[in-house]
């Protein structure tokens, strides 16, 4: 019997995430060659990894987009519980492996790792959409005031682990959606007077934070240091030029520009594409971004608008600040780029979240004349 799917695959979306899952291989591919062939004599060491975890990611994407949205949803609260013992198990002997001095991955069979708060990143919309909905319905009591409680402490976890950087996502994300769906200024206020000291004070209690900042104001003042990967990325950008070097021809590749392969791969991809490959990768993201956003406007009742809007925003945090720490104007934080950087996790993870955005978009038009909203 042939399988009945509802709605239309937005297929523009699925060939935008097509895209820069190919274009991800081929950027690890020359960003990484040189280095794994120093590193493991092998220059298709990294890429023959990355190939496995995009044939994953592609079954997952097609999964997940011909999937019932409602078996979508409780997928990613399962997930989201996972994720939450795989940050606890992170610092379990024997399973948590502690690099640069935090305990974010988890020792997997093979010699893969996983780093469970890209999990937990990109499935915390999920159990944020199910708030949204007596809050946004003003029938909010004790019982959802305990619920969203127990859904900011994982937060700390992330603080401890140190993770910065995901800590601070998460709570963007959930003081956005929270505002876009009626959170009174007044809050907002409060909200904002008592963030700022608590991040500056977690900003000035970790020396390397310190560190980090003072860089960013001013790479030059520690140039072969802890200023030195900034200044290589913006060089790389500047040797592009308008059309770029070529493909493969990147310099700042040759052991100039450290993590190449992960972290600071848009600056190889600068270098050899120029302002103009560097333009289209960005357009692309834009499209997909703004398909979350026309989708999250499509759904006619809390849940999955709230659902849609925080994957959207997810991803675009995603974007946004591996892009920033590459051009020099936000303080350095590895995050990957989503789906051209190297790694296993962040791919997976941020195909699970486009997979479910794809469900969410062909719902969408299905669902848009059943209303909760009270006007």
């Amino acid at each position: 019997m042939p399988l009945k799917i509802r709605g239309h695959l937005d297929q523009r979306l699925l060939l935008a995430i097509l895209f820069l899952l190919g274009l991800g291989l081929v950027q690890v591919y020359s960003s990484s060659y040189i280095f794994a062939t120093e590193r493991f004599d092998d220059g298709l060491f990294f890429f023959r990894k990355q190939l496995f975890f995009v044939f994953l990611s592609l079954l997952l994407i097609v999964t997940l987009s011909f999937s019932p949205l409602k078996w979508v949803k409780t997928l990613g609260i399962s997930l989201w519980m996972l994720a939450i013992l795989g940050v606890i198990a992170t610092y379990i002997p024997g399973l948590g492996v502690k690099v640069g001095g935090a305990h974010r991955w988890l020792q997997l069979p093979f010699g893969f790792r996983f780093e469970p708060a890209e999990l937990l990143r990109v499935t915390y919309p999920f159990v944020l959409s199910l708030l949204i909905v007596p809050f946004a319905q003003h029938t909010m009591d004790r019982r959802w005031t305990a619920t969203f409680t127990v859904c900011l402490l994982p937060l700390a976890l992330l603080l401890k682990q140190p993770d910065f950087g995901s800590f601070l996502i998460c709570v963007v994300l959930v003081a956005t959606l929270f505002i876009a769906f009626g959170l009174r200024l007044r809050y907002v206020a409060l909200g904002v007077l008592s963030l700022v000291p608590a991040l500056g004070y977690l900003l000035v209690s970790a020396p390397y934070r310190v560190a980090r900042m003072q860089v960013f104001l001013n790479p030059w003042s520690d140039p072969s240091e802890k200023g030195f990967q900034v200044i290589q990325s913006l060089l790389s950008f500047y040797n592009g030029g308008l059309s770029g070097v070529g493909l493969g021809l990147s310099q700042g590749k040759l052991f100039f520009l450290p993590e190449a392969h992960t972290d600071f791969t848009l600056a190889v991809l600068g270098e050899e594409m120029g302002f103009l490959g560097f333009l289209i990768v960005m357009l692309i993201y834009g499209f997909i971004v703004f398909r979350g956003f026309q989708v999250s406007l499509q759904w006619r009742n809390y849940e999955e608008r709230a659902l849609t809007l925080g994957l959207t925003l997810v991803f675009v945090a995603g974007v946004f600040i591996n892009t920033g720490v590459a051009l020099g104007v936000v303080p350095t934080k590895g995050l990957t780029l989503p789906m051209m950087s190297y790694g296993g996790s962040s791919l997976i993870c941020t195909s699970f979240l486009l997979g479910a955005l794809i469900s969410l978009a062909r719902d969408a038009d299905l669902q848009s004349g059943r209303s909760e909203i009270v006007e």
